[in-house]
């Protein structure tokens, strides 16, 4: 059972793509993370010994900011933002796409499914034809 900064990693994978189920360790620093530890990259989580899980957990611990202090570091971010009134803030208030993309016709995902897009287009028809009649 390997445990790295409060995560399971999965058993039956090789520990370079278990590694990524970190928040925060990608491909990359997964390589860079095995390189430093001194582990060899073909092994399985499995097949860790516990002076393998506690090399590496101690260089994720050093040397990388993961998890829980990441994502508040991230959020943190994103208010600081959100507080000083920036455009980037404004975006994320809104919750539109932050990074210029384009919103007439897509960003489906932040602004909600075609369904709420559906509820909304009846509710503009019927508020013209209260128009119409009245």
């Amino acid at each position: 059972m390997a445990r790295i900064a409060g995560v399971e990693l999965p058993r039956d994978r090789r520990i370079e793509a278990g590694l990524t189920s970190i928040f925060g360790i990608g491909w990359t620093t997964a390589k860079n993370i095995i390189q430093e530890a001194g582990v060899d990259p073909a092994t399985r989580v499995n097949a860790l010994t516990e002076d393998e899980i506690n090399k590496l957990r101690t260089v994720v611990e050093d040397n990388y900011k993961v998890e829980g202090d990441l994502r508040r570091e991230v959020q943190m971010d994103i208010k600081r933002l959100m507080d000083i009134g920036s455009y980037r803030g404004l975006r994320h208030r809104r919750n539109l796409p932050v990074r210029g993309q384009r919103t007439s016709t897509n960003a489906r995902t932040r602004r909600g499914g075609y369904k709420a897009k559906r509820t909304i287009a009846v509710g503009r028809k019927s508020k013209e034809t209260a128009r119409r009649v009245g």
